[in-house]
């Protein structure tokens, strides 16, 4: 019987980057927006007033330092294992070559529920914003078109449309379908840049008094909660195959976007909190509300406009990450063939994008995400634990690997990125544990009935 815990060789998976049959396209730029349109997303709309108003107060801006501050263990992580090893794949890749087979299918089948979770309940949230501003203009879906069937209706008509206009779009290839992300993205930095500098003029200080009102406990709690704000910069690692110079421009996309990604976050929770007392910014709309409030109505509009176009880019980068992650595991025999198909022109495996693009319209339109949210939280944490212990290992296993990054202090600060994970796990809701252990061997089913006969480590 094979070992289920056979790895990967480096030297030939680095072989097999270089044969590659695409040119790569993606400069650190584009990565850095690709980050930038994954993260800043629902957090920034809706997790900013809620933590502020129930846990931190004006303090939420020490919230989203910390946050960011742990985010950054995992993202140093990502950015040394990405520049040593360039390849289509993200964790999956990395755990298969440092502990083994098995382990590897695992993860690449947690990152597939990740990225394909997280664009569902994404659209999900399009679909409301896009309906609020059609009724702003006089139009409506009907309600039974906005819901899933196990809340009444008959399908959440906008989010499977948005899912398939998004997919399209990645089947046309990444040279192109990078523009359009682009530009989806400097929309939406646009949107919030509006939104603080008409906020500002409406900034009272003495709303930030008191500024820390539920102490240190309150900031702490609040970061875990704004924690999953930062979910998606990892999915710059999926891209690597793409990515022109990956050595230097994968470490400058994954570290340059969680930056900026922190400070707009710390701007617009000064401003929101600042324009009116961090009590009545408990709603779900918190940008729009505080301009509201400020009679800047005009504003407020445009705000929302931003947000529909906004979201459109993080449903973009996690679908994205999701085909390229499935690409991977069939071209090493885990997954159908079908899914590492290239089209002639593109280049794009387009086969596997509109398979996963059916499946998360599927999610989207028909399946009430609340009970699945934490799943994406789950594996998303589970991901970010195993890259730290895949640079560990790695430093151990091949030395002399070429890396265009390195995480200072290992494996100091590895092993506090692993920790932080583990804390952030075991206080997950225990119906997470359920359905993540369900999704678990679902994954191992597969492994045994197709992915441990067709593994090309077999060959």
């Amino acid at each position: 019987m094979r070992n289920l815990f056979q790895k990967k060789d480096v030297a030939q998976l680095l072989a097999q980057y270089q044969k590659r049959k695409h040119n790569p396209s993606m400069g650190a730029f584009d990565l850095t927006l690709m980050g930038i349109g994954a993260v800043i997303g629902t957090g920034v709309m809706v997790l900013t007033g809620i933590t502020a108003a129930q846990d931190a107060g004006p303090a939420v801006i020490f919230s989203f330092i910390l946050a960011a501050v742990a985010c950054s263990l995992a993202a140093l992580c990502y950015a040394e294992i990405s520049s040593a090893l360039p390849v289509y794949g993200s964790a999956y890749i990395y755990s298969y070559t440092t502990m083994g087979e098995i382990v590897g299918h695992l993860m690449g089948w947690t990152l597939l529920s990740v990225y394909m979770v997280t664009s569902s309940a994404v659209a999900s949230g399009w679909s409301s914003y896009f309906n609020n501003l059609l009724e702003g203009f006089g139009l409506s879906i009907p309600k039974q078109l906005l819901t899933t069937p196990e809340h009444g209706g008959i399908m959440n008509l906008p989010a499977i449309m948005i899912t398939f206009v998004i997919t399209w779009i990645l089947s046309q290839g990444t040279k192109e379908s990078k523009k359009f992300n682009n530009a989806m993205v400097i929309v939406k930095i646009l949107i919030v840049a509006l939104f603080i500098i008409a906020g500002s003029f409406y900034v009272k200080p003495e709303n930030w008094q008191p500024f820390m009102p539920f102490g240190a406990e309150g900031v702490i709690t609040g970061a875990a909660a704004v924690f999953f704000a930062y979910l998606g910069f990892d999915a710059i690692s999926a891209s690597a195959e793409d990515v022109k110079n990956p050595q230097r421009n994968l470490p400058i996309g994954i570290i340059g976007s969680l930056v900026i990604c922190t400070m707009i976050y710390i701007l617009v929770c000064l401003v929101m909190t600042g324009m009116v007392p961090y009590s009545q910014l408990n709603v779900p709309e918190a940008m729009s509300y505080v301009l509201q409030v400020v009679n800047q109505n005009a504003v407020a509009e445009i705000i929302s406009v931003g947000a529909v176009i906004g979201l459109m880019a993080v449903i973009f980068a996690n679908t994205f990450a999701a085909t390229r992650i499935s690409f991977a595991m069939s071209r090493d025999g885990l997954l159908p063939k079908v899914f590492s198909i290239t089209g002639k022109k593109s280049g794009a495996p387009v086969w596997n994008t509109w398979i996963t693009g059916m499946l998360t319209a599927f999610i989207a339109g028909f399946v009430d995400l609340k009970n699945l949210s934490d799943l994406a939280n789950m594996g998303a944490l589970l991901t970010f634990l195993m890259v730290s212990l895949s640079v560990i290992i790695l430093r151990k296993t091949e030395k002399n690997l070429p890396r265009g990054f390195k995480v200072p202090f290992v494996p100091l600060l590895p092993i506090l990125s692993i920790g932080f994970c583990l804390f952030l796990i075991a206080n997950l809701p225990m119906k997470t544990w359920l359905y993540f252990s369900v999704w678990l061997l679902a994954g191992t089913a597969v492994y045994f009935s197709y992915s441990y006969k067709h593994s090309t480590l077999k060959q």
